[in-house]
């Protein structure tokens, strides 16, 4: 049996060359902690060699899927160094949010933040710029402007099958029974609605990942269809049948409610693409879909 520090070079050296082997042969090595760049790694035929929290991403996430070949680094916050070192990345990406673990990552490779959402900024000016710059990194130019160009057209599309009597829509998410992050400026889904012509019912305010977390009862009097983006916590949805406020809510909207699949709020063009063909697909009438 090898000695415990024999074993773990030995693991860590394999390790690396199973990544090597499922990295395209002219891609360099990337790693990330931050789900909205892996997204667009992706999306790009650039995947992460290894990414914080895979289970959680396709929870979250969703599509497009990482491939089974990715390396779990643990925790966002947290991630595991040892196993980070054993890939020698060439370059580690992260949003602002992990900014604090850069003196220790770049003790492993060079660190690039890529920011999104910043304020006063338009969001969706930012999701080209932000695919541009990955695709520089991931020495995926072309493919970088084919995403930008691909999703644009596409929503494109999906606006010409929309009415021109959209009621206004409520998009929220449920944080327990009776508080909601209800979504507004300044992020993915206000961005995708402007690009389809849809009005947004909520014009209060929200911070800078373009959220609210209210009270139900805040959303009272608004008119408008209400959206929910999934998942549920825990329990959440059995107490919503019981009526209550909800149901109240329920029965001033514009129409049955729509329920959407978890879609990553704080994504880019790829999550911005999926919202909007979730969205358009709930809203077409049922012969039309």
């Amino acid at each position: 049996m090898p000695r415990p520090r024999r074993a773990l070079t030995w693991l860590a050296g394999l390790t690396a060359a199973l990544v090597a082997a499922a990295t395209p042969a002219d891609a360099p090595r990337l790693a990330t902690l931050d789900w909205t760049l892996a997204e667009t790694l992706v999306a790009l035929g650039a995947p992460p060699a290894a990414v914080a929290q895979v289970e959680a991403y396709h929870a979250w996430v969703g599509e497009p899927a990482l491939p089974a070949s990715t390396i779990d680094l643990g925790l966002r916050s947290q991630p595991n160094l040892e196993r980070l070192a054993s890939l020698a990345p060439e370059r580690i990406l992260i949003s602002p949010m992990f900014a604090n673990l850069t003196p220790r990552l770049e003790h492993i490779a060079p660190v690039e933040t890529l920011p999104l959402y910043r304020p006063e900024r338009d969001t969706w000016r930012e999701m080209r710029e932000l695919t541009r710059s990955i695709g520089e990194m991931a020495e995926r130019p072309e493919a970088a402007s084919g995403l930008i160009e691909q999703t644009e057209a596409r929503l494109d599309a999906l606006r010409q099958r929309l009415d021109d009597a959209t009621a206004p829509l409520l998009i929220m998410q449920f944080m327990d029974s009776r508080h909601v992050r209800v979504f507004g400026d300044n992020g993915l889904y206000q961005a995708v609605l402007d690009r389809l012509g849809i009005d947004n019912a909520w014009t209060g305010p929200t911070n800078a990942w373009g959220f609210s977390l209210v009270g139900l009862e805040a959303l009272a009097g608004l008119d408008a269809r209400l959206v929910v983006v999934e998942p549920y916590p825990a329990g959440v949805r059995e107490r919503l049948d019981d009526g209550g406020l909800w149901g109240h809510l329920v029965e001033a909207s514009r129409g049955t409610p729509i329920v959407l699949p978890p879609i990553w709020s704080f994504g880019a063009l790829p999550s911005a693409e999926r919202f909007a063909e979730q969205l358009v697909n709930a809203l077409e009438p049922d012969d039309a879909a």
